[in-house]
């Protein structure tokens, strides 16, 4: 514990490390790596002081470096251990600076490292304060599910089934959650090996696979795995950041996870089981007693001359029937005449359940001009300017059941969804409009509680303020919890959980932000509501000024939700029809 004064110096240094004795120990290492990069790239974008003191010394030492410039060193009473205090980063890199998020989203990101490290560390005490607040104060001597409750919810603690299981490649314990605790977005999924965090796609997939059938395809189940193995057997360096590593006995690894989750699984009963009780069932005799001696094989009858394809069999004499098809089956050439002959007798009948279907295919797949309007709708990007791409259309205009405009140019037949292309003219024309108005809201007779991490949190605080001017009413709870008392009214038909979370990921993320969020999808609903409908005629002139509106906005091709508003029918696809 700490570290000398010579040491203390040397830290700072490049590729200087005190993980690496001798050649045996870079097989043996327990840590994130031993390149020796971590200190001294901190200190070259920050202003770093460092109090340290060894254990059994008198004195410890005080060190101030700023962007990688030594300041001072002199000695200093402070407790065993070290201490770093890091100030000013990326004080002396502006242009690095501009890349950095708000301070909401750059806390949350401190936040879940912060949770990393507590949570491989349980047994020891951590504090993290945040402008004179604390967010998190843990205990030193946790126990791994104390450690859990404690980051994230104690409402956690029915929620974790243990698992604990032994095999001479790999030792596991840690908890998964039970079937009915699985989350739609943001999961609580974290593995550990050798006391470091780590992803593992292929491992996760093993977990996953336990649940299959006990969880809904769209949901995600929480787990907290530490994994010991032999040092020599994993790779630590296929990652830039040391996120994932690489397994010896991959294979037999992902074996030995999905037996011990399956198992903990069906141990605390979170698996259907089969129910073996028997009593008040009928009983059915296992032998043949003497009494059942001369029961015989029922028979059954079989007409081998059947022909259910043959429509005109109720009509026609059995015997005569029978007849033919016996010397139909005689040849394999006469019965296939004969089903030739039946499907030429049968066209019309065949036309017209095939133009019924389509037609019912068609109506199937018309747009429900009263859908409700869902969160995963408004995903769809307008990056690319497709303005180049679209056709010249012509002079003259047709509609086509009173659903498509047709008109044509040099390389060919155009064909334009009317209710679609007149979806995309209102919203953006709302777009504009709606910018700046005042959102209606309206309360909600049961509040919902939503149930969030310590990072989501930080986030949802900062957009608290904004987000209680466009309609929202939210409350905080505690521990980590927010009651939703109010909602706009635009999105009273949203399942509003999955709309403040995908809300706070896009804010993390540097997405769009609430107001314009919030704009999008009142654009989008008014659109879809007061578009032109499917089945109104228009004449010419209107055909026109709808194309023209059209072709002025900036992604003409396609509607707000990413479907499809244009199709070209080109020359050589109307040649091949004719082939």
């Amino acid at each position: 514990m700490g570290m000398s004064e010579t040491d203390a110096r040397l830290a700072f240094e490049r590729h200087s490390t005190s993980k690496i004795r001798d050649a045996k120990d870079l097989f043996s290492l327990h840590t994130m790596g031993f390149r020796g990069e971590a200190l001294a790239s901190i200190a070259a974008i920050s202003q770093v002081e460092l109090r340290t003191m060894k254990r059994g010394a008198e004195m410890g030492t005080k060190i101030c470096i700023s962007a990688s410039e030594f300041e001072s060193q002199e000695a200093d009473f402070c407790p065993e251990g070290c201490n770093f205090m890091i100030k000013n980063i990326f004080f002396n890199v502006p242009a690095r600076r501009k890349f950095l998020k708000s301070p909401q989203v750059e806390l949350s990101n401190i936040v879940r490292e912060f949770e990393k490290l507590a949570l491989v560390n349980h047994t020891t005490e951590f504090l993290l304060v945040n402008n004179d607040n604390t967010l998190h104060q843990l205990m030193a001597g946790d126990s791994f599910k104390q450690r859990i409750t404690s980051l994230f919810s104690r409402s956690m603690d029915q929620q974790l089934i243990p698992i604990e299981t032994e095999t001479s490649l790999i030792k596991i314990n840690g908890y998964v959650c039970r079937p009915e605790n699985a989350r739609k977005r943001n999961a609580l999924q974290y593995f550990f090996v050798n006391g470091r965090y780590m992803r593992h796609p292929y491992f996760h997939k093993a977990v996953l696979s336990c649940y299959d059938q006990l969880i809904p395809s769209d949901t995600q189940p929480n787990y907290f795995l530490n994994f010991e193995v032999a040092p020599d057997s994993i790779d630590v360096n296929i990652h830039p950041t040391k996120a994932e590593i690489k397994f010896e006995n991959e294979q037999l690894i992902w074996q030995i996870i999905f037996a011990a989750v399956k198992e903990a699984l069906g141990k605390f009963s979170a698996v259907p089981s089969i129910d073996f009780d028997t009593e008040g069932l009928i009983e059915f005799p296992t032998e043949m007693g003497t009494e059942n001696d001369n029961l015989t094989i029922p028979t059954t009858n079989i007409d081998p001359t059947y022909n259910p394809f043959n429509e005109r069999r109720t009509t026609t004499p059995p015997s005569t029937h029978r007849v033919v098809e016996r010397s139909a089956f005689n040849s394999d050439d006469n019965f296939m005449k004969q089903r030739t002959d039946d499907n030429l007798n049968n066209w019309d009948t065949l036309f017209k359940n095939f133009e019924q279907k389509r037609q019912d295919s068609i109506e199937e797949i018309r747009p429900d001009d009263n859908i409700a309007v869902e969160g995963s709708k408004f995903n769809f990007k307008e990056t690319e300017d497709t303005k180049d791409e679209l056709p010249q259309v012509g002079n003259t205009y047709s509609q086509i059941n009173n659903k498509y405009i047709l008109t044509f140019d040099k390389s060919g037949i155009i064909l334009i969804d009317q209710h679609r292309a007149h979806i995309r003219v209102l919203y953006e024309k709302l777009i504009e409009s709606k910018k700046g108005q005042i959102v209606e809201s309206q309360k909600v007779m049961f509040p919902e509680v939503m149930n969030l991490t310590s990072s989501q949190t930080l986030i949802l605080e900062e957009l608290q303020e904004e987000m209680e001017s466009l309609g929202f009413e939210i409350s905080f709870l505690g521990d980590n919890s927010w009651a939703i008392n109010a909602v706009p009214l635009c999105l009273k038909e949203l399942d509003i959980k999955d709309f403040l979370n995908e809300l706070i990921d896009s804010v993390n993320n540097g997405g769009n932000s609430l107001s314009d969020k919030l704009t999008e999808i009142i654009a989008t609903t008014s659109a879809e509501s007061a578009a032109i409908r499917y089945g109104k005629y228009l004449n010419e002139d209107e055909m026109k000024a709808l194309v023209a509106d059209l072709y002025k906005t900036k992604s003409p091709k396609y509607t707000p939700n990413g479907k499809v508003v244009i199709k070209v029918l080109s020359l050589d696809e109307i040649n091949k029809m004719f082939y």
